[in-house]
């Protein structure tokens, strides 16, 4: 199973249990570079797309109001990594919850990661 499948897979298999959020300017970004970097990696950039989009409608889009009020703390914590990221971090902090990631950027920040091996393997034992 590729990548792309196995993170579908741990994100349908979460939804019973938790609804997963999306800052929308991650989701925005996503859209926009995805399709580019998936056909680098000689992936299927419209297949890629579909599952982005499958995946965000499984969630719920953030808009930045709900965590604008944690960005300085967020591109703190990230200033040595990619500040570019904050939205992500900054809702992790509003809402008190995980962040799904393989970007070791948020690896240390202080919320807990996981990354789609993990969730994989949480679901499936």
């Amino acid at each position: 199973m590729r990548s792309w499948d196995n993170a579908f897979a741990a994100f349908s298999g979460l939804m019973p249990m938790a609804s997963p959020f999306i800052p929308e300017t991650a989701y925005a970004e996503a859209e926009e570079h995805l399709a580019e970097l998936v056909a680098k990696r000689g992936g299927e950039p419209e297949k890629a797309l579909r599952l982005l989009r499958s995946l965000a409608a499984l969630g719920t889009i953030m808009s930045r109001d709900i965590y604008a009020d944690f960005e300085t703390e967020a591109r703190k914590r990230l200033a040595s990594r990619d500040p570019d990221d904050w939205p992500i971090l900054a809702a992790a902090l509003a809402l008190g919850c995980p962040i799904w990631t393989e970007d070791t950027d948020f690896f240390g920040c202080g919320v807990a990661t996981w990354t789609s091996a993990s969730i994989g393997s949480f679901f499936t034992q």
